[in-house]
């Protein structure tokens, strides 16, 4: 059987981030409960940001990487979301157009809440497996945005969902599957899935989120037993402690990664709470350090996690990495891959960090001021033109990025920066 799994993996966080320390004090939340989430920043999507945006700025490094021959080899680009901009027409086209991609190429959008960018990442492995096309590559970009608006007036906005605007974030993961998996080595076969009907989060219009914040949990922590146990029942002499050197969650906030883990813990291994906190941090918490930056991003989370663990682990020899990746409504599924030394400096080589410490800080009024502006770019607009702030124009000088421009007559316009 072929090698298949992530060439090349690229993180976008966004160009500003707000302290979530300051907003929680500024929503005047329970700063102590605030604590457990494990938060930090949050990318802020601005009305010049959109998933187009976010996944062509994300995509557009491993792209130009590649040479013409290898570029043309693009025959798949999946988008998963569930931030899109049109019930019919896919991000995907947009972003195609943007990378200036081969026209012989499958363009087509995934959604399925958080679990998206999991089932695009399956579909292109099978894709290259399956060698309908030998050689093929395929693109697949998770691209996601919290765009919060100054009042929510859905009654199914509690107080306590309210934490879900610190811990909401902004951003994109793209990747390119093929043949020479050089960062992330699938283990072909190794998955276990899991999913059933519940109303724990949902969009029941484009521009709002609702949900039990409580029933969200009990299902995540469902799902991860289950995905895990049916993965340990179709490969042999698996064990959670022993077979991964490194797991990633998707990660809503890191102290929901943190439960989870120590539920599994208890189940799998009987392990005593000393031994669950060190396991933690040797294990999981590398996985949770871009997180805690960016904040939640749906559908790429669980590569964010990847990506974190991948540039902050240790690998000085090969290491396998099992991930949970969880959806609401719900679909979860547990697989994992290999990474060795060479993936890592690889991997390391796109300067996530570097690029989530070159992000513009917004102040609270800053803050406040885009959220009384998000209606100008909800879903549905036909016209608008977009300013960009000051500040970040600024910072974004020479970065090659693209923002959105215009709406016109529904039709989205961008341009480079």
């Amino acid at each position: 059987m072929i090698s298949v799994g992530i060439e090349a993996m690229n993180v976008f966080g966004g160009t500003a981030y707000l302290d979530v320390i300051k907003l929680a004090n500024h929503r005047q939340l329970d700063t102590k409960r605030f604590e457990n989430l494990l938060m930090k920043e949050k990318t802020v999507a601005l009305p010049c940001e959109d998933p187009v945006t976010f996944g062509v700025n994300a995509a557009k490094p491993l792209v130009d990487s590649l040479s013409e021959a290898e570029k043309d080899r693009i025959e798949m680009l999946v988008t998963c979301t569930e931030s899109g901009i049109d019930f019919g027409k896919s991000i995907s086209t947009y972003i195609h157009h943007y990378l200036g991609l081969n026209r012989n190429c499958r363009l087509f959008e995934l959604k399925n809440a958080c679990y998206s960018g999991t089932a695009g990442f399956q579909t292109a492995i099978n894709f290259i497996l399956s060698q309908a096309s030998p050689g093929a590559k395929a693109l697949v970009i998770a691209s996601d945005i919290s765009r919060f608006m100054a009042v929510d007036e859905m009654d199914a906005v509690t107080a306590d969902w309210s934490f879900a605007e610190p811990s909401g974030g902004a951003g994109a993961v793209a990747i390119i599957v093929s043949e020479t998996p050089y960062v992330f080595e699938v283990d072909v076969g190794a998955n276990g899935y899991y999913g059933y009907e519940v109303m724990d989060t949902c969009r029941p219009v484009p521009d709002s989120e609702a949900g039990n914040a409580d029933l969200s949990l009990l299902s995540y922590l469902d799902c991860c037993e289950q995905a895990y146990l049916e993965y340990q029942r179709r490969i042999a002499d698996v064990d959670y402690q022993d077979t991964f050197q490194y797991l990633a969650f998707h990660t809503p906030f890191g102290g929901m990664v943190k439960g989870a883990h120590r539920t599994m813990m208890r189940k799998m291994t009987q392990a005593k709470p000393a031994q669950i906190e060190a396991d933690f941090e040797q294990r999981v918490m590398p996985g949770i350090i871009y997180c805690q930056r960016v904040g939640n991003i749906m559908g790429g989370t669980v590569f964010l996690s990847m990506a974190s663990i991948i540039d902050n682990g240790q690998f000085d020899s090969s290491k396998r990495i099992g991930c949970f990746s969880y959806g609401s409504g719900c679909c979860s599924e547990f697989y994992s891959g290999i990474v060795t030394a060479e993936g890592q400096k690889r991997q390391r080589r796109w300067g996530i960090g570097t690029q989530l410490n070159e992000r513009y800080q917004l102040s609270m009024d800053e803050y406040d001021a885009l959220l009384m502006g998000s209606g100008m770019v909800k879903f549905g607009t036909r016209n608008a033109k977009l300013d960009v702030h000051p500040g970040v124009l600024t910072s974004l000088q020479g970065k090659n990025r693209l923002i959105l421009d215009e709406i016109r007559e529904f039709h989205r316009e961008y341009r480079w920066i």
